[in-house]
C-alpha cells in the first residue's frame, strides 16, 4: 500500500498541481466496457500549474481564472469539488483560481493534476478527513490518471492506469517540447491502427530499457507537428547520449539529461513555434513538499 503523506501549499498560498511523464506505456489488452488496459510508469516533474482556494458559506463551487476555452462548469476542478461534496454531503463552497501553465492536449496530466490538487486541498480546507484510498477513489472517477497525482508518488501503473505500485528512480532533468497542436486522447485509443495487444512486461523490463510507447506511432502518424517535434529532438537528443520519448498519448515529446545544463543548451536550440521548457524529475510530487 501506498503510504499517506500530507499534501501542502506553497510559500505564496498557491497550492501546486504538477506535471507528469510516462516514461514508457504499453496497451496490453481491453475491457468489455472500452477501457484499454495499459501498463506504464509515472513520474512527476516540477513544471505546476498553482490552484487558489477561497471558501464561501454559501456553498456554492465556482471556478474564476483557469485554462481558455473550458466551460468553468466542465472543469474538472469544479467537477472534483462537486464530487467531493457529494461523497460527503459537505455543504461549503469554494471559490477557485487556476494559473495554468501545462498545456492541454499535451500528455502532461494538467487536468488530472488540478483535479487531484482539488480533492487534496479540499478535504484539508474542508475538514472532511478523508483518506488518500478514499480521495484516490473519488479521483478514479474523475480520470485514470487522477489516482497517481492523489498518492503523488511515481509509480509503476497497471489496469486502467489506477493499479500502482511506488517506485524509486533515477530524477533527471526532462526537456519538453510542446509543438501547437492539443493531441485528442480519445481519438489515439480509437484509432484502429493503435496495438492494443503487446505483451505485459515486468518493471525489470522498463529498468533494462523497453521505454517504447504503442500510442507513439499513431500518434507521428496522424500530428504533422508532434512528429516533427520527436524526430528533431530524437536527433538533438541522440547526440547526447539520450533519446527522444512520447508522454501519454502526446503532444509533448521530451528527452532526459544528466545536467539542467545539458537540456538547457538543447532547449535553446529549439525552433519555433515549439514551447520549450526544462523540468527536474520528481519521484515525490512536488504538491507535499521536498522529501
Amino acid at each position: 500500500m501506498l503510504p499517506e503523506m500530507l499534501a501542502q501549499p506553497a510559500a505564496d498560498g498557491a497550492w501546486l498541481a504538477p506535471a507528469k511523464l510516462n516514461l514508457m506505456l504499453k496497451v496490453v489488452g481491453r475491457r468489455a466496457d472500452g477501457y484499454h488496459l495499459l501498463q506504464t510508469v509515472f513520474q512527476f516533474i516540477d513544471r505546476c500549474d498553482r490552484l487558489h482556494f477561497q471558501l464561501r458559506a454559501d456553498g456554492r463551487v465556482q471556478r474564476g481564472r483557469g485554462a481558455l476555452g473550458i466551460d468553468p462548469a466542465q472543469d474538472l476542478v469544479v467537477r472534483a469539488a462537486l464530487a467531493l461534496k457529494a461523497r460527503t454531503g459537505c455543504d461549503a463552497g469554494v471559490d477557485i483560481d487556476v494559473d495554468k501553465c501545462l498545456p492541454m492536449g499535451g500528455g502532461l496530466g494538467g487536468g488530472s493534476s488540478n483535479a487531484a490538487t482539488t480533492l487534496l486541498a479540499l478535504n484539508q480546507l474542508w475538514g472532511l478527513g478523508l483518506t488518500q484510498d478514499q480521495l484516490a477513489e473519488i479521483g478514479l472517477g474523475l480520470g485514470a490518471d487522477v489516482p497517481v497525482f492523489v498518492r503523488g508518488q511515481a509509480a509503476w501503473a497497471e489496469g486502467v492506469g489506477e493499479r500502482l505500485t511506488p517506485v524509486t528512480m533515477p530524477e533527471p532533468w526532462y526537456l519538453v517540447l510542446t509543438p501547437p497542436t492539443a493531441v485528442a486522447t480519445a481519438a489515439v485509443f480509437a484509432d484502429p491502427a493503435l496495438t492494443r495487444n503487446s505483451p505485459p512486461v515486468k518493471m525489470a523490463d522498463f529498468i533494462e530499457g523497453d521505454e517504447a510507447n504503442d500510442c507513439l506511432p499513431v500518434v507521428l502518424d496522424h500530428y504533422p507537428s508532434v512528429a516533427e517535434a520527436f524526430h528533431w529532438l530524437e536527433q538533438q537528443a541522440s547526440a547526447q547520449g539520450s533519446k527522444a520519448r512520447l508522454t501519454g498519448t502526446g503532444g509533448c515529446v521530451f528527452a532526459a539529461f544528466s545536467t539542467a545544463q545539458e537540456a538547457q543548451q538543447v532547449a535553446a536550440d529549439a525552433p519555433a513555434p515549439w514551447n520549450a521548457f526544462v523540468a527536474r524529475g520528481r519521484n515525490r510530487s512536488p504538491l507535499f513538499g521536498p522529501a
